[in-house]
């Protein structure tokens, strides 16, 4: 049981948009799961999703866009015993972040990964992101986004991520449990979740969405890769939501020869004599 409460402050965003729900989703399942405030660190980069950090009471780091995994992968790296979260949109992830967003999988430090995916930029005014549809007009695709959408359930899964799940803010019940799954997770864990935007996104709405979503049942094997692939791959009138893919893999931490060790790095003693003779080795 958590002895600290965690407090949502007012926020920013638009009535109606489903960052309100992804927050409300979050507080409750860090609450569920016994967490308190000051053990766990909200990571974000720069966009509207970015500003959950700044409406909850954890400790945050806003960082540049793109750029909230190296953050947030440095801090568990430092201190393990953290419970590092990232928030950030589709365009932050999966556009300015996707270097990141492919290499932190190979890496698979312990951090979870909420991406609030409205298929659209929102923070600056609704231009098409990389998970935007092709076709979709926006006020600077005037004659139609003519790129193909990136998948990054499926991107996720090819690159070897061992937690890949879909949520849709319209599933709250589900979306709350498939946090806690994710948190839980040793290893990097990916949650792609659907949210419409209600002021740059006419297209994908939560009627667009709630018309396709459906939740995958008990019959499905999440740990079967392949068939992981083809279910990612469903978007289009039918739209899975659960744990398209798990697997146990060994975390960063238990691969490298210094971290496995249990120490975090932050409570290590540093010897400047020795650093300053490294220095002067190559004076």
């Amino acid at each position: 049981m958590n002895t600290e409460s965690f407090c949502t402050y007012e926020t920013a965003w638009c009535p109606g948009c489903g960052n309100f729900v992804i927050l409300e989703c979050l507080k409750a399942a860090l609450e569920q799961l016994g967490k308190e405030p000051s053990g766990v660190l909200l990571a974000a980069g720069i966009g509207q999703a970015a500003k959950t950090p700044q409406y909850l009471s954890a400790n945050a780091f806003c960082g540049l866009h793109g750029r909230s995994l190296p953050a947030a992968i440095a801090a568990k790296i430092a201190n393990q015993s953290l419970t590092v979260i990232v928030n950030t949109g589709d365009g932050d992830s999966y556009g300015e972040g996707g270097n990141h967003f492919v290499h932190n999988i190979r890496r698979n430090v312990d951090i979870t990964h909420f991406v609030h995916d409205n298929q659209i930029y929102g923070l600056t005014k609704g231009q098409a992101s990389p998970t935007s549809m092709a076709g979709i007009v926006t006020g600077v695709q005037t004659d139609g986004n003519f790129n193909e959408p990136l998948n990054p359930v499926l991107v996720a899964i090819a690159c070897g991520a061992g937690f890949v799940a879909r949520g849709f803010t319209g599933h709250k019940a589900q979306l709350i449990s498939l946090m806690k799954q994710a948190i839980a997770y040793e290893g990097y864990a990916l949650v792609d979740i659907l949210q419409p935007c209600i002021s740059f996104n006419k297209t994908n709405t939560f009627a667009w969405y709630n018309e396709r979503v459906y939740e995958l049942d008990d019959a499905y094997d999440a740990q079967n890769k392949a068939a992981a692939m083809l279910k990612a791959m469903e978007f289009d009138e039918k739209i899975p939501l659960g744990i398209l893919y798990r697997e146990e893999k060994s975390t960063y931490h238990q691969k490298n020869v210094v971290l496995k060790q249990g120490t975090p790095l932050l409570e290590r003693k540093t010897d400047p004599a020795f650093l300053k003779r490294l220095i002067a080795a190559y004076i």
